[in-house]
């Protein structure tokens, strides 16, 4: 069954930069899942899946514009310590997790005062070239609940 809109796609990634540094990796754990067509990961990941089936393994790289934006010079803002998430102490290149009112963003710690730390808001991997290495390990029809939600329910999606 090859992948097109509102099916859901389990995948295995790993992911690095262009100098060929790995950033992240979702092996050893449960696959991803998102709901094809919805924006639910890098547009330019969504479109190297499409068409694909499970089983297949490719490896993409995608600029700056189609994964996590270009990085923007005015995105520094002085936050309030108490409102970082993810440590006790906060040191320059830390990435923090700070409530918006657009939901959980993840910021990169810039400098730290006693009451407040300049956080760079830029997507920490914003500005990079990255390139996936992709595993498809399942593709399924979505069911209307997660059509209705926009995002994959169960292992590797939403609960």
């Amino acid at each position: 069954m090859p992948i097109e809109k509102n099916q859901v796609v389990l995948f295995h990634y790993s992911v690095s930069d262009d100098q060929g540094n790995a950033i992240e990796s979702s092996r050893g754990g449960e696959p991803n899942a998102y709901l094809h067509g919805h924006g639910g990961i890098v547009q330019g990941l969504e479109e190297a899946l499409e068409g694909r089936d499970a089983g297949e393994s490719f490896s993409v790289t995608i600029a700056p514009e189609k994964a996590y934006g270009p990085r923007k010079a005015d995105a520094m803002q002085r936050v309030p310590i108490k409102h970082l998430r993810g440590a006790k102490r906060w040191k320059p290149g830390m990435v923090a997790q700070v409530q918006t009112e657009q939901g959980a963003r993840h910021v990169v710690v810039a400098k730290v005062g006693h009451k407040f730390v300049d956080v760079d808001t830029n997507h920490p991997m914003a500005g990079k070239t990255l390139t996936f290495d992709i595993d498809i390990v399942e593709v399924r029809a979505a069911n209307p609940e997660e059509i209705a939600h926009g995002h994959a329910h169960g292992p590797g999606g939403h609960h």
